[in-house]
């Protein structure tokens, strides 16, 4: 059986797994180019053991939603335990990343590598930030608003 026949007749449902903790705008970028290709996106709130919460779930899910609310391809779940295990529970096919810059690459690359040997029917799409966005990460927006700064330039329209 050739690959195009196996992801022809997958699933065609991508888990965005992350923190979000805040979302971003280049999150929101992600979510809305995966659209086209997809034909659900759920984005997975995870629990990180390396980066414990600053915003709680419930208002991340909250704003998410609200971001999205117009968009029903789009879902929105708190999570906890393993990517891979989570994808299998909502028989998703694919697991989706923004790659920023070449750390993220080679991080996300040995993720990859690990959840292909867990699970192998699940495949890792990752998507390029667009340049704008590259600067923009959730530790820098959460350090800014953490010391009292603006981030509504970072963040979708109308999520703080």
């Amino acid at each position: 059986m050739s690959l195009n026949y196996k992801i022809r007749n997958m699933n065609k449902t991508a888990v965005f797994p992350g923190s979000f903790d805040p979302f971003t705008i280049g999150h929101e970028s992600i979510v809305n180019r995966a659209l086209s290709l997809f034909d659900t996106v759920i984005i997975a709130i995870g629990s990180n053991s390396q980066k414990p919460g600053y915003f709680p779930d419930n208002k991340r899910k909250e704003w998410i939603e609200k971001i999205f609310m117009h968009e029903p391809k789009v879902i929105v779940e708190v999570f906890d335990g393993l990517t891979v295990e989570f994808c299998k529970r909502k028989n998703a096919g694919f697991i989706l990343r923004g790659l920023r810059t070449s750390a993220d690459f080679e991080y996300e690359r040995a993720i990859a590598q690990i959840n292909k040997e867990i699970s192998p029917q699940i495949e890792s799409v990752f998507f390029l930030t667009l340049p704008e966005h590259t600067h923009i990460t959730s530790t820098l927006v959460r350090e800014v608003h953490m010391h009292g700064g603006d981030i509504t330039k970072f963040v979708p329209e109308g999520m703080m």
